[in-house]
């Protein structure tokens, strides 16, 4: 299927990726038609989907069966008055009905809304209102249906709201029951342009309310690159993207790129993450292609994985936030397979990667993707030299690429201010190598200024995970004097060390930071607390703790 958007598909090197990629983009795309349904017709047994839960349930599906039950979801939506650009918000978990609804809404050339469990009535109140969404499709459990419940006196766009099941509570239709009574699905004669919105997330909301990332149809296309030449998967492989489907991440790694390259995707829907049960689950299908945040590969590396059968692992692949040293080089001594990374925002599809020709550099993000004209921009509005911090930017004066945002949805004044002069600044601050790669320092915002040094956030972070009193930090600025700002790092303690949080005990944190990175950076204020402040989705706010200590010194 590759082939047919790509002028050409194999590479060896990156003078030849960035030279040759070329994105074919065709007249009114639509990947539900473009995509699955071409594979349905030309090869209908092709394997699509193995879906599995924790309850030992499996199902495999095929091309010609997701075509079939996205035209009957497709025509369900369709006689509750679902049709072109009508919002639709799917708080699906893994189940196989997320799948459904999302290539029936782009076959009406409605707007998927994927959302988390995890929203809160204020929460669903919030998305509905901003994106005046009308229909809700969730999975049929309590916790799940009893805020959505509470949300609709307050949510006047709301016209229906239906529950996949277990659970179907009074005031919500039967998602089952309503497709195998729907009637033959008619294929609309234009169900979109390519600009029109295809997709949006609400966007976890480190620094405010949550914005609406609206992406176009042609969104889809600029996932080729994160599943072929990122993830590296082939017509033979098995993927398992660690993700929720509801955030960003389900796009890259559970539905469009991995169709795109042929490949079967691979879900487990489970309510508990177990390190072990994942493990054994590689093991158990045969799992080729595995990707997921540093975080579950730092859980992963404390079992004992000679326990468990990994032989079917041919390439992994992490995103979501920079990668720890020690757990790359754990992994690959335990596994022999290397850690490629990759960087890229609810905004963007992958943006900077390590592909397979390349040889990894455990904590770079790699280079960039040439679908994008990556640039990295001092304050001073310079190209930033190697060596030189500056912020990551993607240049649009020769039109927007494909993969990148068409806008945040409603909020002109936000988009013109990330997107401007032919510039859309994604507001992460980075610097380049002498070899081109790339290397995360932090958030714009994040970023300290002591004694003329620029801090990033990461680097002191890293540094600090390594020591075993640590089991969570953030490293932010406080106003100082003498040097405008110093590092302050607020930990969360293991449990062997909650006895020992004194004097001593940061005296060892500050020169453990000291040993591992410059000097200057070592946190010269420390505090021990219980929990972090995060998003919905499991960010760190450090503009919470920022505030929480401006609060105390007033």
């Amino acid at each position: 299927m590759v082939e047919r958007f790509l002028a050409q598909t194999g590479f060896s090197s990156q003078e030849e990726f960035r030279e040759h990629l070329h994105i074919r983009v065709p007249e009114r795309f639509n990947f539900a038609y473009d995509v699955v349904d071409a594979y349905a017709a030309e090869q209908p047994d092709k394997k699509a989907l193995l879906w599995t839960d924790d309850k030992d349930r499996e199902i495999q599906f095929t091309f010609a069966d997701l075509k079939r039950e996205s035209d009957r979801t497709a025509s369900f939506f369709r006689s509750l008055g679902i049709g072109k650009g009508d919002p639709v918000m799917l708080i699906l978990k893994r189940r196989y009905e997320f799948w459904f609804s999302m290539l029936a809404l782009h076959k009406l050339g409605a707007v998927a809304i994927p959302a988390t469990h995890l929203l809160t009535k204020k929460d669903v109140v919030y998305r509905c209102n901003m994106a005046s969404i009308k229909a809700i499709v969730v999975a049929g459990e309590k916790v799940i249906t009893d805020h959505v419940a509470a949300a609709m006196p307050e949510s006047p766009t709301v016209r229906a709201l239906v529950s996949v099941g277990p659970e179907v509570p009074e005031g919500f239709l039967d998602f089952h029951r309503g497709i195998e009574t729907a009637a033959p699905f008619v294929r609309p004669e234009h169900a979109n342009d390519n600009d029109d919105i295809m997709l949006m997330y609400f966007t976890s909301g480190t620094t405010g309310e949550p914005k609406m990332v609206a992406h176009d149809f042609t969104y889809p296309l600029g996932h080729i690159v994160t599943a072929k030449y990122w993830h590296n998967l082939h017509e033979g492989s098995l993927h398992l993207t660690i993700a929720d489907t509801g955030w960003a991440k389900a796009a890259w790694g559970k539905i469009y790129g991995q169709w795109f390259a042929g490949a079967n995707i691979f879900v487990y829907d489970h309510e508990k993450f177990t390190p072990a049960e994942i493990l054994h689950k590689i093991g158990q299908y045969r799992i080729t292609s595995l990707c997921a945040p540093p975080t579950i590969y730092r859980f992963l590396i404390r079992e004992d994985l000679s326990k468990f059968d990994l032989s079917s692992l041919e390439y992994c692949t992490t995103a979501g936030e920079a990668l720890n040293g020690s757990v790359y080089d754990t992994f690959l001594k335990q596994t022999g397979i290397r850690l490629m990374e990759g960087f890229g925002q609810t905004e963007t599809t992958l943006t900077l990667g390590t592909f397979p020709w390349m040889e990894p550099k455990p904590g770079s993000m790699g280079v960039p993707n040439p679908q994008y004209r990556i640039d990295l921009l001092t304050p001073d509005g310079r190209s930033a030299e190697d060596g030189e911090q500056g912020q990551i930017v993607i240049r649009t004066d020769g039109g927007k690429p494909v993969g990148l945002f068409k806008e945040y949805y409603l909020d002109e004044a936000r988009t013109d201010e990330t997107w401007h002069d032919g510039v859309y600044y994604t507001g992460d601050v980075a610097w380049r190598d002498e070899d081109g790669y790339y290397w995360f320092v932090g958030r714009a915002d994040d970023v300290i200024k002591s004694s003329g040094y620029r801090i990033g956030p990461f680097e002191v972070e890293s540094a600090l995970m390594t020591h075993p009193a640590v089991v969570e930090c953030a490293i932010t600025g406080v106003p100082d004097e003498i040097r405008g700002q110093v590092v302050k790092a607020t930990i969360v303690l293991s449990a062997a060390y909650r006895d020992r949080a004194d004097a001593a005990l940061i005296k060892e944190l500050q020169d453990h930071v000291k040993r591992i990175t410059a000097p200057y950076k070592y946190p010269r204020v420390i505090e021990f607390v219980e929990s972090l402040p995060k998003t919905i989705s499991g960010k760190i706010r450090r503009k919470e703790i920022r505030n929480d200590d401006a609060a105390k010194k007033a």
